[in-house]
Parts: structure tokens; sequence; C-alpha cells
């Protein structure tokens, strides 16, 4: 469940042309908005005094906003668009049906995986609205077999480190596919070449993750 104070809750629906007319959104996007969309509300509202924090921040409010979908597949780039035209920071619940997902803006759009409405988790937590944002960046954005990932890397640093992994993932997965289908012998002794220099480099990486 998402774990907020009850001081925090909001609960204000907003007209969705509040939205749509305010953002610089091409008329493709802005046609996708309107049929994508069916209602956006304003859930809660994090702030130093209903949180009831002493320390200062940068951040001086985030908005968790709540999206109710006409179908689940449909257009980021309207969460995006928010997400960079609203001075708030924002957390973004997805809600199709009774599935539930979350959205973050750090740099580009981190979902986690839609789950059951009865599964979503997302806590306040830290002793400052940075620390309590960086949470959320990390409860997002960054997958739960790299959540844990000690020494004193950053988050912008393990995000890093989880788009690298990933990326090798995909390349080890193609080359593999790859070499299978390859019928000449030099070719294909290319592509286990290869396939074992991404191998080195994965293990590399999950080594230096777990330390």
């Amino acid at each position: 469940m998402i774990d907020f104070p009850a001081a925090t809750v909001v609960h204000r629906r907003m007209p969705k042309e509040a939205f749509y007319k305010h953002l610089p959104l091409t008329k493709v996007l802005r046609e996708k908005f309107i049929s994508d969309v069916d209602r956006v509300f304003v859930e809660n509202s994090l702030t130093k005094d209903n949180l009831n924090l002493t320390a200062e921040s940068e951040i001086k409010e985030i908005l968790l906003l709540a999206l109710f979908l006409k179908k689940q597949e449909f257009d980021a780039k309207i969460i995006e668009a928010i997400a960079k035209q609203n001075p708030h920071k924002l957390i973004f619940l997805l809600i199709y049906e009774d599935s539930r997902q979350l959205a973050i803006w750090h740099g580009k759009l981190y979902f986690t995986e839609w789950v059951p409405s009865a599964d979503i988790e997302l806590k306040a937590q830290g002793f400052s609205l940075d620390e309590i944002w960086d949470s959320f960046i990390e409860q997002i954005a960054i997958y739960e077999e790299y959540a844990k990932t000690a020494g004193e890397l950053s988050i912008d640093e393990r995000l890093a480190m989880q788009e690298q992994i990933t990326r090798l993932e995909k390349q080890i997965q193609k080359t593999e596919a790859a070499a299978w289908k390859e019928q000449q012998p030099k070719k294909r002794f290319e592509l286990y070449q290869r396939l074992q220099g991404y191998k080195s480099e994965l293990e590399e990486l999950m080594n230096n993750s777990a330390l």
C-alpha cells in the first residue's frame, strides 16, 4: 500500500484541461492525453510541515498524482510532459481497472511493474524531503535485486550501473541467439568471443554491485 500520513491527503480532482492546455504538447500527444486519460487527482501533498520534519530541504513539496487511465497501454510521453513542466516533484500513480503502476522522473522516466492494487507499495522514508525524494527514486527506479547495493554508491551511480547491467544482459541474449543461428564457423567463433566479452563485463559489474 501507499503509506503516507493522513495529514498529507488531498484527493482533489484536477480538470484534464488544466494539464494539456498549459503543456507544450503536440496535437497528436494532446489527443492521446484526452483519449488515454480518464481523470486526474492530486492524492497527496508532502511538505515539511505536514510530515513534521525538522531538517531543511531544497525540495519544498512532493505531490502524488493519480492518473486513471482508459487503457493500460498509454503513451509515456504524456507523463514525461507533465513531469518536466511542473515545478513540483511528482510521483505518478497510474491506475487501470484493478492494476497499479508507479512512475517517477529523474532525468528520464522510471516505472515499476504493473501490479494488483493491493500489492502497490510506496513509503515516505527519510528525515527531510530531499531524503524522502531519494527514497522514492530508489523504491521506483532501482530494481529490487540492486536496491540493497552496499558501499558508497550514490543513487545516480546505482542507476547507471543498473542500466549497464540491463544493456549487457540484452546484448548477451541477442548475441547468444545470433550464435545459435550462424552457420559459418568463423562468424560463429567471432560471436562466441564477443559473447564471452559481454559475460566477463557483466560478471565484473555484478561483483562490483555486491561489494
